[in-house]
C-alpha cells in the first residue's frame, strides 16, 4: 500500500521534461497528450472503471520500446503496456501518474516459417491475422478468443489467453516458443528459442500470463499447426443443464478429445439469436452443446457418431452435424458473438472467468442460479464447457445507484464457489485489478509471496503495471481502500 507522502510525490511528476523527452524518440505523432484524445485509453474491456492517463506513447519497434522504458526508470515513473484493450480484468487500466505504452502500432508479422511451423510477429498484431496468414498454406494458430477479430497477440501473452480450441490444443502458453522482451529498466532480452524444448528455466513459461507486470513483449515466436484432414461440427440441444453437464463428462471419459466444446444456456441462446439470428439454436432449449471433433477423416467419421450416440444417451432432442466450411462458421458464429450478444440484454453486463472440474458442472451451474435469485439479477452462462472454463455474464443497469457494489459482491460469491470446488478464479481473462483481492482465496500467503519475489527479480521498483494482480491486504473490503490509494483517481462508473 502506498504511503500518503508517495502519492504526494506521485502527484507532483513533472511531466514536461518526461513528454519531451518522449517526444525525442517517437516523435510529435507518437505521443498522446491531449486528453480528449486520451479518453480512448482510459479503460480495458472492464468498463466499469475509468482513469484517464496523463500520457500515452504508441512505439512501432522494440528499440523504442526499450527507450521509452529506460525514461520512465529514470523518473521512476510506472508504466502500463495496452494492446487493443480488449481486457476484462481492468489490466489495462491506467492509473492518474503512469504512462501508458500502447502496443497497437507493433503490427508487423516479421517472418513465417511453415518448413519449421513457426512464425515471428509483434505484439500489436491480431490474432486471427496470423490464421489468415497462413490457411493458404494449409497451416493456423490455435489459440482462439471469442475477440480473435480485435484482441491482439501482445494481450493474449499478457493474459495467457484461451479460446474454444484450448481443450484440445491448449492455451496462448503452449503455442509461444520464444520471446523478445524489454524489462523495466529499459534492457533487451531475448527468453525462449526457436525450438519446443530450451535447457534451463523456463522463462517463458513465467512471462506468458504474467500481465505486464515483468515487461513487455515486443517480438513473439508463435508455433502455427498444421489444419486437420477433417472436421466436423455437432450442436446438440437439450431441456436440462444436467444432461448437456453429463454429455461434456462422458465424452472425455469415452476417451475422445474435441477440438472444442462449448456449451450456452438458455439466455445466452436467445441473445445471440436476436442479434446474429443463425437460426440454428432451438430458442426453446435449456442448453446447447457445440462439439467440434477434427483429425483423420476415418478418426472423424468414428467420433462423430459416437458423440453423437452419447448425446443421445443424455437425452439431447436433436443433434445437428456440419462438415462443409461454411454451415460450420455458421454453427459457431452465435457462440463467438456471445459476449457482444449480451449487451442487447441489459444496459451493462459484468462477465467472470473462472474454472471448475468437468464433474462440478451441474451442481455449480444450479448453485450459480441460486445466487442469480439472491441477488435479483440475470445471469447468462456462456462457458468452454471442455475445460470447466466459465464465463458467467451477469446483467444490469450501471446507473443504478449501488448496482455495480452488488453485482462485484455475486461475481466474487461466485470465484469463491469456483475455488471451493477445486477450481480458480481465472482460466484465461487474468487476474488484473477486479480480481486481485480474490488471489488469498485461492492461494497462501507462502504463494503470494514467492510469486512477489519473482516479480522483484524482473521488476524490483514496481513500475511495471503496479497495483495488479496482488492484494496488498488480505480481504476484498480491504483491498477497495487499497485500490483507492493505488489508483486514487479511478472514477466507478
Amino acid at each position: 500500500m502506498l504511503t500518503q507522502d508517495k502519492e504526494q510525490d506521485k502527484k507532483q511528476i513533472n511531466w514536461k521534461p518526461i513528454i519531451k523527452k518522449f517526444i525525442a524518440v517517437l516523435g510529435e505523432k507518437g505521443v498522446v497528450k491531449r486528453r480528449e484524445e486520451l479518453l480512448t485509453y482510459e479503460c480495458d474491456g472492464l468498463t466499469s472503471y475509468r482513469q484517464t492517463p496523463p500520457v500515452a506513447v504508441l512505439p512501432r519497434t522494440t528499440e523504442q520500446v526499450a527507450a521509452i522504458v529506460k525514461i520512465c526508470n529514470q523518473y521512476s515513473v510506472p508504466f502500463i503496456a495496452r494492446g487493443s484493450g480488449t481486457g476484462l480484468s481492468g489490466g489495462a487500466l491506467p492509473s492518474e501518474d503512469s504512462v501508458l505504452i500502447v502496443t497497437s502500432l507493433m503490427r508487423q508479422i516479421i517472418k513465417i516459417d511453415l518448413e519449421n511451423q513457426r512464425a515471428v510477429v509483434q505484439p500489436g498484431v491480431i490474432n486471427s491475422w496470423v490464421t489468415q496468414a497462413v490457411s493458404g498454406a494449409g497451416f493456423y494458430y490455435a489459440p482462439d478468443p471469442s475477440s480473435q477479430i480485435i484482441c491482439s497477440i501482445g494481450g493474449n501473452i499478457a493474459e495467457n489467453s484461451g479460446g474454444v480450441h484450448c481443450l484440445k490444443y491448449g492455451v496462448t502458453t503452449n503455442h509461444v516458443l520464444g520471446l523478445k522482451l524489454v524489462l523495466p529498466d529499459g534492457s533487451i532480452v531475448d527468453v525462449g528459442g526457436q525450438i519446443p524444448e530450451i535447457p534451463g528455466y523456463d522463462l517463458t513459461g513465467v512471462f506468458v500470463g504474467s500481465e505486464g507486470t515483468l515487461g513487455i513483449a515486443t517480438e513473439i515466436t508463435l508455433r502455427i499447426l498444421k489444419s486437420a484432414e477433417s472436421i466436423c461440427v455437432l450442436l446438440a440441444d437439450f431441456t436440462s443443464v444436467e444432461d448437456a453437464a453429463a454429455t461434456v463428462s462422458d465424452i472425455i471419459s469415452a476417451g475422445i478429445i474435441p477440438g472444442g466444446m462449448e456449451m450456452m444456456d438458455n439466455i445466452s441462446i436467445n441473445a445471440v439469436e436476436d442479434v446474429v439470428a443463425t437460426n440454428c439454436y432451438p430458442r426453446d432449449a435449456t442448453a446447447i452443446l457445440l462439439v467440434e471433433i477434427d483429425g483423420l477423416e476415418i478418426e472423424v467419421d468414428v467420433n462423430k457418431k459416437r458423440v453423437a450416440e452419447i448425446c443421445k444417451k443424455n437425452r439431447a432432442r436433436n443433434i445437428t452435424t456440419a462438415n462443409d466450411p461454411e454451415t460450420r462458421l455458421k454453427l459457431w458464429k452465435g457462440r463467438k458473438a456471445a459476449f457482444a450478444a449480451a449487451g442487447n440484454l441489459s444496459p451493462d453486463y459484468y462477465v467472470q472467468d473462472g474454472v471448475i472440474p468437468r464433474t462440478q458442472l451441474p451442481y455449480v451451474l444450479n448453485e450459480i442460479e441460486a445466487l442469480s435469485q439472491k441477488y435479483g439479477y440475470p445471469i447468462a452462462n456462456v462457458f468452454h464447457a471442455g475445460d470447466g472454463n466459465l464465463h458467467p455474464l451477469i446483467l444490469f443497469d450501471n446507473s443504478v445507484h449501488g448496482a455495480l457494489e452488488k453485482v462485484e459482491e455475486l461475481g466474487g460469491e461466485i470465484l469463491r464457489l469456483c475455488v471451493k470446488v477445486g477450481g480458480s478464479i481465472s482460466g484465461e481473462h487474468g487476474i488484473g485489478a477486479d480480481k486481485k483481492c480474490y488471489m488469498p482465496d485461492m492461494f497462501s500467503d507462502a504463494d503470494l509471496e514467492t510469486m512477489q519475489w519473482v516479480r522483484q527479480v524482473f521488476n524490483p521498483q514496481g513500475l511495471a503495471n503496479p497495483g495488479k494482480i496482488f492484494p496488498t491486504p488480505r480481504t476484498c473490503g480491504e483491498a477497495a481502500k487499497a485500490s483507492i490509494q493505488q489508483f486514487p483517481g479511478v472514477e466507478k462508473f
